[in-house]
């Protein structure tokens, strides 16, 4: 399975005299000595903090859309704007994290993530107008979008000998608090008084804890001790690719950004689906919260079967007609097979670690891997955007969700195209 830390750019390569006392107190002046095994378990006890956050502020907002809805006056159309954010929001302030680390710390900006992630929580519900929800979210999905780009980083940074332990914990716990959002919003709202308000703000308490552990890698901008700065670092000094000439990454871009589609519009509207089909709110959570927790176990397995796969197009046949059957049960039984088909969707969203997987493996060279991950991440999350908001449209101007879910699962197939030519066994340096 490739290290997920390739597809990010690494940390600036700062003199040690910027590096806080603190940190610099953790470390001996040779080359080859490691930090503190205190400060080792702090980090990583960051880092689990830091992904429990990357997914609340989105399915949070699920469970409660029809409650947000009617306290703001929002129409359809603007609530399915509402859900286009997340993409939107990772798409451009994702561009941005690389730089971020460069000049501050890859630890400096994680920290500034989690705090404007508290601060867009806490703001969000008691602004009162639709335009303000609409800027508080986007502040805490800039949180979310540059913490998501330099986790890897961090992984690799710190732990260089246990990148895939690291990777999959702070992937167990990414799933965990996405699950965990969907399933508990809806009764901690009850438990508090029934105001979704309060129901919205709690979340914000979890992500002011997750400042904490970070602040002390505020002013560290030195590269991992006892390591050469990784592959990726040299990046901007290799040959300039043109990617945009590999059939190759385009697949990879379009597969990423039609199961980020697919991804954000369950986030967004499925429990919505669910309660109009006459399944309680806090039901409709709970099935949410299933389809969310199908990426715990199979984050893990997903990859590693992929990697050993020369071409990685039968996983994402298997993946799409698990979709197909999904949203046709949606169609024809909404609430009857409820658990089955957000079970099926729950297996259909992990279409997300296979397209990391294949970006590591459609690249020779650290540099490659660098590349196609800003290519297809980025132009991925930028053709995702208008899917969540059309739902929006379709559904408000239909009446009912017949339209919208024959558009889920119409793109499905574009999605399983894109996915077979993506995975076949071809590298960007050789089409370009």
């Amino acid at each position: 399975m490739p290290d997920d830390d390739t597809q990010t750019p690494t940390l600036n390569r700062g003199s040690a005299a910027r590096t806080s006392p603190e940190l610099r107190a953790q470390r001996l002046p040779g080359a080859g000595e490691a930090p503190a095994p205190w400060l080792l378990r702090l980090i990583a006890v960051g880092l689990v903090l830091a992904a429990l956050n990357l997914r609340p502020a989105i399915t949070s907002l699920g469970a409660l859309l029809e409650e947000v809805r009617e306290g703001l006056n929002m129409s359809g159309s603007v609530a399915g704007v509402l859900t286009s954010v997340p993409p939107l929001c990772f798409a451009v302030f994702g561009v941005m994290a690389p730089r971020l680390a460069r000049r501050f710390g890859a630890g400096a900006v994680v920290c500034a993530g989690m705090a404007a992630i508290a601060a867009g929580l806490v703001v969000r519900p008691y602004i009162g107008s639709t335009a303000g929800f609409l800027a508080a979210s986007a502040l805490a999905l800039m949180g979310i979008a540059v913490s998501n780009i330099l986790m890897p980083v961090i992984v690799k940074h710190w732990f260089p000998d246990r990148v895939g332990t690291m990777t999959g914990l702070y992937s167990m716990a990414l799933a965990l608090g996405t699950a965990l959002a969907a399933a508990i919003t809806v009764p901690v709202t009850g438990a508090l008084g029934g105001d979704w308000q309060t129901g919205l703000v709690v979340w914000a308490v979890l992500a002011a804890v997750a400042v904490l552990p970070w602040i002390v890698l505020v002013r560290d901008r030195t590269p991992a001790p006892g390591r050469p700065a990784p592959a990726a670092a040299t990046a901007s000094e290799a040959p300039a690719l043109r990617i945009t000439r590999s059939r190759t990454a385009w697949g990879l871009a379009c597969f990423f950004g039609l199961q980020a589609t697919a991804a954000y519009i369950t986030m967004g509207w499925m429990p919505q689906i669910f309660r109009d089909a006459g399944v309680s709110a806090g039901t409709a959570g709970l099935l949410l919260a299933v389809t969310m927790a199908m990426g715990v176990p199979l984050a893990f397995v997903i990859p590693r079967v992929a990697s050993r796969l020369k071409q990685q197009g039968p996983i994402v046949v298997v993946l799409g007609l698990c979709g197909l059957i999904g949203y046709a049960g949606l169609y024809l039984a909404p609430a009857a097979g409820a658990w089955a088909w957000a079970l099926l969707l729950g297996v259909a969203n992990c279409a997300f670690p296979l397209a990391l997987t294949m970006i590591g493996m459609r690249a020779r060279s650290g540099a490659g891997v660098v590349r196609l991950s800003a290519f297809a991440q980025s132009t991925g999350y930028l053709l995702s955007i208008p899917g969540p908001l059309l739902v929006g449209v379709l559904y408000q101007h239909s009446g009912g969700w017949g339209l919208p879910i024959a558009l889920m699962a119409g793109l499905m197939i574009p999605q399983m195209v894109a996915g077979i030519l993506a995975g076949r066994d071809r590298t960007i340096e050789d089409e370009c």
